[in-house]
């Protein structure tokens, strides 16, 4: 994962601002292993700020490709940081109990997703996968 000194750099070579609440989103952002909704990035924060802020930092800051958005079919966004040059492709395990997320880095094969996308007619295909669950604790 980049530093917090890379993702400022890239803010300010992209003529961005460093302001406090920024500066808070992103070492928050930083602390955490898993996607945060913007809600829980702003109770994290240590800086006063308003909920707005946090809304169009976090806006800002997907358009310019230093957070992922994800769904886990809950109508709840999160967020999490992206290295530059990362597209951020990975896949989660989620508890449907208690909503433990878990990472998991295995994908499928470009030959894989080829072959779908040839089955059916596609072209320029790409996945998102979450799985659903019961983590241990909640068995």
């Amino acid at each position: 994962m980049d530093s917090l000194r890379q993702f400022t750099h890239r803010l300010r070579r992209r003529d961005r601002r460093i302001t406090g609440p920024r500066q808070a989103i992103l070492e928050t952002l930083r602390a955490q292993e898993h996607p945060l909704a913007i809600r829980q990035i702003h109770d994290a924060l240590h800086e006063p700020c308003d909920l707005a802020t946090v809304y169009r930092a976090m806006h800002m800051l997907e358009d310019m490709g230093m957070v992922k958005r994800f769904d886990f079919g809950d109508g709840t966004a999160r967020f999490e940081l992206i290295a530059e040059g990362d597209d951020g492709h990975h896949h989660h395990l989620i508890c449907r109990n208690c909503a433990t997320v878990v990472e998991i880095e295995e994908c499928f094969s470009k030959k894989l997703e080829q072959r779908i996308a040839n089955q059916n007619g596609f072209t320029a295909l790409t996945h998102k996968l979450e799985f659903f669950g019961l983590c241990p604790t909640c068995q």
